[in-house]
């Protein structure tokens, strides 16, 4: 007999083969079985996700409705369900309501025993594929003040979720009861591996399923720049550490006659420090997290340092990777300056994203970029160039 694990994993890869964003969505999540989950649910793993599953009752399924169960959950994520759920007043009906709207994508034959759909509701009509916001309203309006329904099938799945039962998406509270700008970080993270997995499929020649299609499609849509980073970048980074040669097919070489022509190309490489200590919000730091994407969209290399009182991180900034956040103690420049002037590093130029709440560094070079976030006043005490994001 499989135990839970390896039951997980094949079911996993049979995903990846019948349904291949969701099988390699699937793979990139942490899991845990647990018996206070009564099925299966999403919840919060450091600023990502996690997926919670009940082992009894999912050892107790059908592969198919392994399948379908594991589905429900990823739809979930996928859909945003669990960031917009305190967006409404009533948490009963807003979970019945994402019941209803994501189990339209599963297959009859994969949807467990006691899944939510249109018909669930005799007297109350449905329409097709119209969105978790309709569902709510449409069953808010057989509700009364007393957490009841006129309707007897609402009515006593409403009296029946006591918060444990397998509709109250308890999961989501660990989620719900954060801050607004820890929920954009969480947002964030899983946005990013939905785009991991879509550009794996592309890859791949696969097709992206229809129902996340054109939720897909905004999550590339990369938000404005605050800042015009290739004019500064061009501007004030003067010297290069990288020579890059393309060869040239369709030109040949001036000097070695039979051989292809050269292309020679001068490559920034960017010290950019970013602040990661307390005073630091959450919401600052998805801004200094569009603006590291802008700024490797220039062509230049990007080294990210990242720093409280000492230095935490380096690391070459890659926008297809997630970004771990590390610090989060007092703040203190000058570790990140002193990296900067270290000679065997030769970087060519220094921006620091910041708060600007630390004592100014010595030695700091000319050319360095202060780059303040839209949330708090400029330190007009730095040296170098200060600017502010708007």
């Amino acid at each position: 007999m499989r135990n839970n694990q390896d039951q997980l994993s094949r079911i996993s890869k049979t995903l990846i083969f019948s349904e291949p964003f969701y099988g390699i969505f699937l793979i990139g999540l942490q899991k845990q079985f647990t018996k206070s989950c009564a099925t299966a649910g999403v919840g919060k793993h450091n600023i990502g996700m996690r997926l919670v599953i009940n082992p009894d009752f999912f050892m107790d399924l059908s592969e198919k409705h392994q399948q379908g169960l594991l589905k429900h959950e990823l739809l979930h994520i996928a859909f945003g369900h669990i960031i917009l759920s305190d967006r409404y007043p009533n948490k009963k009906l807003f979970n019945i309501a994402a019941d209803i709207e994501i189990n339209q994508y599963i297959a009859e034959d994969m949807l467990p025993e006691g899944g939510l759909q249109l018909d669930s509701f005799p007297g109350i009509y449905l329409p097709r594929k119209a969105g978790t916001k309709k569902y709510y309203d449409l069953l808010s309006h057989t509700c009364d003040g007393n957490g009841g329904s006129s309707n007897p099938e609402l009515d006593k799945l409403l009296g029946e979720m006591d918060g444990n039962s397998q509709y109250d998406h308890k999961e989501w509270a660990e989620i719900g009861d954060l801050p607004e700008a820890e929920k954009k970080l969480v947002q964030k993270q899983y946005e990013h591996q939905m785009k991991q997995t879509a550009e794996e499929i592309k890859k791949q020649c696969g097709t992206i399923p229809g129902e996340l299609a054109e939720i897909i499609d905004r999550l590339f849509t990369l938000e404005p720049s605050k800042f015009n980073w290739k004019a500064y970048l061009k501007r004030f980074i003067n010297n290069s550490s990288t020579v890059y040669t393309k060869k040239l097919r369709r030109k040949n070489n001036k000097r070695y006659s039979g051989n292809p022509g050269l292309k020679i190309k001068h490559k920034n490489h960017v010290l950019v420090g970013v602040d990661t200590s307390g005073s630091v919000s959450s919401e600052e730091l998805v801004e200094f997290m569009h603006e590291l994407s802008h700024m490797h969209k220039t062509g230049n290399t990007i080294t990210v340092a990242q720093f409280d009182t000492e230095i935490t991180d380096v690391s070459l900034f890659n926008p297809k990777k997630s970004w771990e956040i590390k610090g989060r103690g007092g703040t203190y420049f000058q570790p990140v300056v002193d990296h900067y002037n270290d000679p065997k590093n030769k970087y060519s130029g220094f921006i620091c994203l910041t708060d600007g709440e630390a004592p100014n560094p010595d030695n700091c070079p000319k050319n360095a970029l202060w780059v303040h976030s839209s949330k708090c006043q400029i330190n007009e005490e730095l040296p170098g160039i200060k600017i502010q994001l708007n």
